[in-house]
């Protein structure tokens, strides 16, 4: 599935929200990683996100 930016920033800033609050990480972190952003942009880049997106038909 592709998502607009909009959706992709919304995923994102709710995974890092996720991380900074105390998740379980997906991957293993190299040490330079401590921005919680970047950790779920690489989540996303290797598709370990648990993020799903509903759209409505009427769009």
């Amino acid at each position: 599935m592709e998502y607009t930016r909009y959706e992709l920033a919304r995923i994102i800033g709710a995974r890092g929200l996720q991380i900074s609050m105390g998740a379980p990480v997906l991957i293993d972190v190299p040490d330079e990683l401590i921005n919680p952003i970047d950790i779920a942009m690489q989540e996303y880049d290797l598709g370990l996100l648990p993020i799903t997106v509903k759209r409505s038909k009427n769009v």
